[in-house]
């Protein structure tokens, strides 16, 4: 009888994480195949961005003059190389940027809500950039193309010391920064009203057109400057992926395991502003990517940063790859504003956030 009884039992005793182990393993994956996937995505929507515009040019003809340039008329390799590629390639880096930092945003802060364009980050980073171009004004001794920027870094920054500096008062809750955050947007958008109403004609249409969010001032200078902040932030967050995935278990949690959690807060929301700067000194204010890139990096692939963060990387590349071609097939001849567009796609999936964050706690 005894006998029997082991032997019944002996092979769901013999292997107890066997299973277990099978289903982690075909999780992840399935996660390699799903990041895979998204990059193909990614990269078949920059060649048909390249594509989309004036002139009756073929795909093949795009293809062939971004792989054999030399084999091409003088007029498409120009064409591709010097106006539509930057202005793809752009798309797909501000895309990541925002992406990148709405996801470690919600991670820091524990909020579903959280991203550069709700919290006020960009909204002072717009401000920043305001003050270059209707007043001329800078805030550190640079000039040139690169006095926005820097006023853009600058005050992205601050909004971002100011959030960590509020969580680091006794008796604030993440809730409280978040809050703090939503303060700030409406303080540098009431400054940025102000610039507006003081602007000259032609500073005014200027800084109207630059708020809406466009990507045809795009070149390879801004395309390599947007490419050197996500190149230098994206090492950063990956080193520290497994504190910033203990960190979604709680501040209490992580600092059970010895993670410095004000540290930590502090150095990857300075990564976050450096990028959300970068984004809107470059292309405006483009809102909601950095809200729905992330959220739907999580809903394929779960928290693990190691394949959350490249995964919302690249559903941002792609959500704004997609929308730049959207910009131009809209309404033939017109250019419209990539900014308008993505609040008027990321404006239901807000809402519908805030929603179901009614009925739920998130984290």
């Amino acid at each position: 009888m005894i006998e029997s009884l082991k032997a019944t039992t002996a092979p769901r005793i013999a292997h107890p994480g066997g299973s277990t182990i099978d289903r982690y393993l075909r999780r992840q994956r399935r996660q390699r195949w799903l990041v895979v996937a998204m990059a193909l995505a990614t990269l078949l929507s920059l060649v048909t961005d390249v594509a989309t515009g004036p002139g009756a040019y073929s795909l093949g003809d795009v293809v062939k003059a971004l792989t054999m340039p030399g084999e091409v008329s003088r007029v498409l390799e120009v064409i591709v190389w010097d106006i539509r590629l930057p202005v793809a390639l752009m798309a797909v880096v501000v895309g990541a940027s925002l992406a990148v930092a709405g996801a470690e945003m919600q991670t820091l802060l524990n909020n579903p809500l959280a991203d550069p364009f709700t919290l006020g980050i960009s909204s002072a980073a717009s401000f920043g950039a305001a003050l270059a171009i209707v007043l001329g004004f800078g805030i550190l001794p640079v000039a040139g193309t690169l006095l926005v920027t820097a006023n853009a870094f600058v005050l992205a920054m601050i909004a971002s010391l100011a959030i960590w500096a509020l969580g680091r008062l006794r008796g604030v809750n993440i809730q409280t920064m978040v809050l703090m955050g939503i303060a700030i947007m409406f303080f540098f958008n009431a400054l940025l009203g102000v610039l507006q109403y003081v602007a000259s004609a032609e500073s005014l249409q200027q800084l109207v057109f630059w708020s809406l969010g466009s990507l045809g001032k795009a070149d390879w200078e801004k395309v390599g400057l947007a490419t050197l902040a996500l190149g230098v932030t994206l090492p950063l967050f990956f080193r520290a992926q497994w504190r910033l995935t203990a960190l979604r278990l709680g501040d209490v949690q992580a600092k059970a395991m010895g993670i410095d959690v004000g540290k930590l807060r502090l150095r990857m929301l300075l990564c976050c502003a450096l990028l959300a700067a970068t984004a809107v000194a470059f292309v405006g204010t483009i809102g909601f990517v950095g809200l729905v890139g992330p959220h739907i990096a999580r809903l394929l692939v779960g928290e693990d940063q190691r394949v959350f963060l490249p995964m919302s990387a690249l559903t941002g590349a792609l959500i704004l790859s997609l929308t730049s071609i959207l910009s131009k097939v809209l309404i033939p001849g017109i250019l419209l504003p990539i900014g308008i567009l993505t609040a008027l796609i990321g404006l239901p999936f807000f809402v519908s956030l805030i929603l179901r964050s009614r009925r739920e706690i998130w984290g």
